[in-house]
């Protein structure tokens, strides 16, 4: 949010001579973040003036419309004669006053300002929009001052255009909303700096009539609690917005649009209270305020057509819905600047958790909804709409109705418990009850000790010494965040200050390093990383389209998922149950960007629903949970085994000068598969891989491995259905391994490292096509007994001579003994015991023997 100081002035009496610095502090201490403080007054050097345009001249023959205008300066430049400047904004005309930098200035972002030839004409100087003086992001035309403007061709323009004041831009977090409008911004300064507050929302504002403003039905008062309203006639409709307020609109970042409209985004950045101005005689009959039917259609003032469904609030007439409730209004009954007369305002208070599935939902994140979705004071309705009428009047005239609307359903807020000496208990720093109340009463809370009120005497019997104290909190209106006791003490140890809490760090306990299960995850990422995989950590939301693009069986255990009761977006609201989703998903994102020779890994959970777990109990923050009910909890919660993946597109070995490249293929994917296994410490002599057929692999090219004859993952080439789905190139390999699955890690005694060389011996085995390579290579490792030191395949041949359905798998065998040098006699009994194991077991011949 951006705001400027000047106006929080009006609200707050902050000293006269506060540097920027300590108000950025104030902030920060109050637990607002501030992204920046700019003194606009330093933002733009050189000569700001106020111009009044003279002569426009249509330059034609360009790919866009420019503009050779001629501007009165006044003496500005030196000369009196008017300035020669070229402009390509066109919403403005001859007399009109507008904001030019002459040559020599500096605008922000160091653009320097010049004279040059252009288009054909000289031009000395740039006539300015809002973006370009850094008020606002409005760059559709440039500033064209009011006629309420007194400054004369020449003048300054810095305090025209408010060029002479401090800007806030500020982060608020979600469950801040009162700090989103300059009532709840001046009431945290007036804490910070222990001055007074003048509450916009005090003033009077007269209540509802018997005789509505216009004819209303709210049929939801659950999603709709507060309905008002109430009718302008006769406004003018060419009154112009006054330019203090269109001033303090582009500062906030709001594009000025037309008087009625500009009011209401006025009054909710005031307020914090968001509005809707209708043209009243563009709604046909009476408004009705519902639930949308599904399939219901509302095109909204940024012209798109959106289908409703039963989630949506609406307001509707005759014709059907008019406005998509709390986030935007509909085209049908629009302010049309030079032709509303009649101005109907709507201040309301909806549901905040409907607001934001709707905002996501629609992809529509105005201000309104920010507002919304974060809470809105139900009180300050009637207050927003009066200042409303009140400024329209002022600057647009009219005849407000008598008649106002106010349906009420707002249930008074509940009272909080709060022990007098929880905060003392759980920050562990000396809040006395009398502080711990004024502290409350500061925010808001009315704060009682049983049906009385609490002594203002700090001293009072119970209230000193807070034992066995018990406030009854009641939050203000415009704090629906305070819920809880936790939510009071928050506040208590905010206002007293944070840096009075003292950071006191645990003392670590000894002798504990890294689990098994951290030191195997470890171990996996970084053999991974070594063999060139880049890691990834991917969101874990999926569609629900996924499972059938992953081309999962009805009855895949993966099928089934998790969905987040409040997804971040609705086109992904299910937890994965796999890795492979999100991460071909980023791989399909790096090729979108030009990248082609991709090898990616990501080590994360994946969750499976338990099936009928219900819901978890409910449980508060003021007492520890019970046994029973961490059991109950966590019977629902999902299981979350960690699983590693790995995904390959383009070439493993990329081509060059020294000879051409090797594409990434199924064999790479089931290497990883193999090298994350040895990584975690699991024996070669555990794990076993064979063909088998599970999607989304390739049913020809997957391989399932298994340890202890246990599956645990999958390895292979994507099916091309599924490759085609996901829009990724032919022949993409993954990987998939299931890390909670494997044993427990045995204690690997130190190698024994023989220093005499080792006896090298190939042998090429003739076996059917089906017998597997790795079987063969557990056949030779049997039969070559403990002087075997590795065995490793280096070829595969098939051919005629071999005869049908045969091929030839070499293997290099590398024989060394701990304690001598081997003879060859030696070497070539072991390998002879090797060969005679695989021709056992598999039939196996040798190649040309």
């Amino acid at each position: 949010m951006r705001v400027s100081v000047s106006w929080l002035r009006e609200y707050v009496d902050l000293p006269a001579d506060l540097p920027t610095g300590d108000l950025e502090q104030a902030l920060v201490d109050l637990g607002i973040e501030v992204e920046s403080v700019v003194d606009l007054a330093e933002s733009v050097t050189g000569q700001l003036v106020v111009g009044e345009v003279r002569e426009i001249e249509e330059l034609t023959g360009f790919k866009k419309p420019i503009r050779f205008c001629r501007v009165d300066v006044g003496d500005a430049n030196g000369t009196g004669e008017p300035q020669e400047i070229v402009c390509g904004a066109r919403n403005f005309a001859v007399g009109d006053r507008v904001v030019v930098i002459l040559p020599g200035g500096v605008l922000p972002g160091g653009f320097a300002i010049g004279a040059r030839k252009t288009y054909g004409h000289n031009s000395a100087g740039m006539i300015c929009s809002a973006k370009e003086l850094g008020l606002g992001d409005d760059h559709s035309g440039i500033i064209v001052l009011g006629p309420d403007v007194t400054a004369k061709p020449g003048d300054d323009a810095r305090p025209v255009v408010g060029l002479d004041d401090v800007v806030l831009d500020l982060e608020i977090t979600p469950d801040r909303g009162y700090a989103l409008s300059l009532r709840g911004l001046a009431r945290e300064l007036s804490h910070a700096f222990e001055v007074p507050l003048r509450d916009p929302a005090l003033v009077p504002a007269p209540r509802g009539t018997e005789t509505p403003a216009y004819p209303v039905e709210v049929r939801d008062t659950v999603g709709c609690d507060r309905f008002t309203a109430r009718l302008v006639r006769g406004v003018d409709p060419s009154a112009p917005t006054p330019s203090w307020m269109a001033q303090r609109l582009v500062t906030a970042g709001i594009r000025s649009i037309s008087l009625p409209v500009d009011i209401t985004n006025y009054v909710m950045l005031e307020l914090g209270q968001p509005m809707h101005a209708f043209d009243a005689d563009r709604i046909a009959g009476p408004l009705v305020v519902r639930r949308a039917e599904p399939g219901e259609k509302l095109t909204t003032l940024d012209g798109v057509s959106r289908v409703l469904t039963a989630d949506d609030m609406v307001i509707c007439d005759d014709t059907g819905p008019i406005s998509l409730a709390a986030v935007m209004g509909g085209e049908t009954s629009e302010v049309d600047t030079g032709v509303t007369t009649n101005v109907l305002f709507e201040a309301a208070h909806w549901d905040p958790a409907m607001v934001g599935r709707t905002a996501r939902r629609h992809k529509l994140f105005s201000e309104a909804a920010k507002r919304w979705e974060r809470g809105v004071d139900p009180a300050v309705a009637l207050v927003a709409l009066e200042r409303a009428v009140g400024l329209l009047t002022e600057h647009g005239g009219g005849t407000p109705s008598a008649e106002i609307l106010d349906i009420d359903h707002v249930r008074p807020r509940t009272p909080i418990s709060l022990p007098a000496d929880l905060p003392t208990r759980r920050v562990g720093v000396e809040y006395p009850p009398a502080r711990v109340v004024a502290l409350l009463e500061r925010v808001g809370c009315t704060v009682a000790q049983g049906s009385d009120r609490l002594s203002e005497d700090p001293g009072a019997v119970g209230v000193a010494s807070g034992v066995g104290t018990t406030l009854s909190v009641t939050p203000p209106t415009w704090r629906p965040d305070l819920t809880d006791p936790a939510d009071l003490v928050e506040e208590v140890v905010r206002l007293d200050g944070y840096d009075k809490v003292p950071s006191v760090l645990p003392t670590a306990p000894p002798g504990r390093g890294l689990t098994p299960r951290q030191r195997r995850r470890r171990a996996v990422a970084g053999s991974l990383a070594e063999r060139g995989y880049v890691e990834v950590l991917a969101h874990p939301f999926v569609s629900p389209e996924l499972a059938d693009q992953l081309g999962l069986p009805a009855d895949d255990p993966r099928r089934p998922a998790v969905r987040l009761a409040n997804p971040l977006s609705e086109e992904e609201p299910l937890l994965r149950t796999t890795l492979l989703g999100p991460l071909l998903g980023i791989l399909k994102r790096n090729l979108g960007r030009g990248l082609r020779d991709l090898a990616l890994y990501e080590i994360g959970a994946v969750f499976h629903p338990r099936v009928g777990a219900g819901s978890p109990p409910a449980m508060g923050v003021d007492r520890r949970p019970t046994d029973e009910e961490f059991a109950a909890a966590d019977a629902v919660v999902p299981a979350q085994p960690v699983h590693v993946a790995v995904v390959l597109s383009g070439d493993i070995d990329p081509a060059g000068w020294w000879g051409a490249g090797r594409p990434a293929g199924w064999a790479d994917a089931i290497e990883a598969a193999r090298d994350v296994l040895d990584a975690a410490g699991v024996p070669a002599e555990q794990v076993e891989v064979r063909a088998a057929e599970y999607a989304p692999w390739h049913p020809g090219r997957c391989a399932e491995l298994l340890v202890d004859g246990t599956v645990v993952g999958h390895a292979g080439e994507l099916h091309p259905v599924v490759v085609a789905a996901l829009e990724l190139p032919r022949r993409t390999c993954a990987m998939e391994l299931n890390l909670d699955a494997l044993p427990p890690s045995p204690v690997t005694p130190a190698p024994t490292v023989s220093g005499f060389p080792p006896a090298l011996i190939d042998v090429a085995l003739v076996v059917d096509e089906s017998v597997p390579a790795e079987q063969v290579r557990r056949a030779l490792e049997a039969g070559a007994g403990e002087l075997l030191e590795d065995v490793r395949l280096f070829d595969v041949y098939s051919g005629a001579q071999l005869g049908e359905g045969r091929r030839s798998l070499a293997y290099k065998l590398t024989f060394r003994a701990p304690d001598r040098t081997l003879t060859v006699e030696e070497a070539v009994a072991a390998r002879d015991a090797a060969v005679a194991v695989a021709a056992e077991r598999l039939g196996a011949t040798l190649r040309g023997a």
